[in-house]
């Protein structure tokens, strides 16, 4: 029998229960950049979904997946009506951009939410970085690796808390692609999440699929990511494996944890 980290319909957290009484109010193609001119088209843009007439709400930043080579940014079904904002966002993609061109503007846009969420009612302390699959990745990047926000003026510390949806550990194979490298040649380096463990970083929730199920070795990678966080004696890091769930189905579920996650953090501080 294997040992598998499981949450089987997500039902052993207690539900959680929002307010019926709230308005929630969407804008779409906001400039992350105070200059457009690293960007082509509307790469650098974000979209905010958050409730009018709720004060200091937590907000999700939300990355999409699609290999750091597609996707757009959207609202996730899942994380409406919660009493959460929601920040979408594009950047830019492979191989117009570089790996460095992406994370950065993953950076850029966490940015702007710290310094800009205020203004809709946010609270800035409550800011939480999540995505799927090249988003997770990017999640875990700006969030383990504290240059890329450094440059904004922002401590990555200052997030609330991490939640990759089923991202690379190890470097991006889009990245290891451009280097002439195979999909199963791994590799650990400065575009790796596993590069930079550390205890002092954020709250760590990876959330994975089915390790027969999922795209070679993302749990795996994953788990090793989990261990060697809680080596480094990093206390707050979580690892889920949805049994059952593929690479694409596993957000669905995934969305629970988060939302449990957030109330969890929240109730703690």
């Amino acid at each position: 029998m294997k040992s598998y980290l499981i949450i089987l319909f997500c039902w052993l957290y207690s539900p959680i229960i929002f307010s019926q009484n709230v308005n929630y109010a969407t804008i779409l193609n906001l400039d992350y950049r105070t200059s457009n001119d690293l960007c082509d088209h509307d790469r650098c843009k974000l979209d905010i979904y958050y409730p009018e007439n709720v004060e200091d709400f937590p907000t999700v930043v939300w990355f999409h997946g699609g290999g750091l080579t597609s996707g757009e940014k959207f609202i996730p079904e899942q994380l409406k009506n919660s009493e959460l904002a929601i920040v979408s966002v594009n950047y830019r993609l492979l191989p117009q951009a570089n790996l460095s061109d992406c994370i950065d503007d993953a950076a850029a846009a966490i940015a702007w939410t710290f310094k800009e969420i205020s203004e809709y009612g946010g609270d800035p302390n409550k800011i939480f970085i999540s995505g799927h699959s090249a988003g997770g990745y990017l999640a875990a990047m700006v969030g383990l690796d504290k240059k890329w926000l450094y440059v904004y003026g922002i401590d990555s510390d200052a997030i609330a808390g991490l939640i990759p949806f089923s991202g690379h550990a190890i470097s991006h194979f889009a990245y290891r692609q451009s280097k002439g490298m195979k999909d199963t040649q791994p590799s650990i380096d400065e575009f790796a999440p596993l590069y930079y463990v550390r205890p002092d970083a954020p709250p760590l929730i990876i959330i994975s699929g089915d390790r027969e199920m999922e795209l070679l070795g993302r749990y795996e990678e994953n788990a090793y990511f989990w261990r060697m966080m809680k080596v480094a004696g990093h206390t707050e890091t979580y690892l889920y494996e949805l049994g059952g769930y593929n690479h694409g189905d596993m957000a669905t579920p995934a969305f629970h944890i988060l939302k449990n996650h957030i109330k969890m953090i929240l109730k703690e501080d």
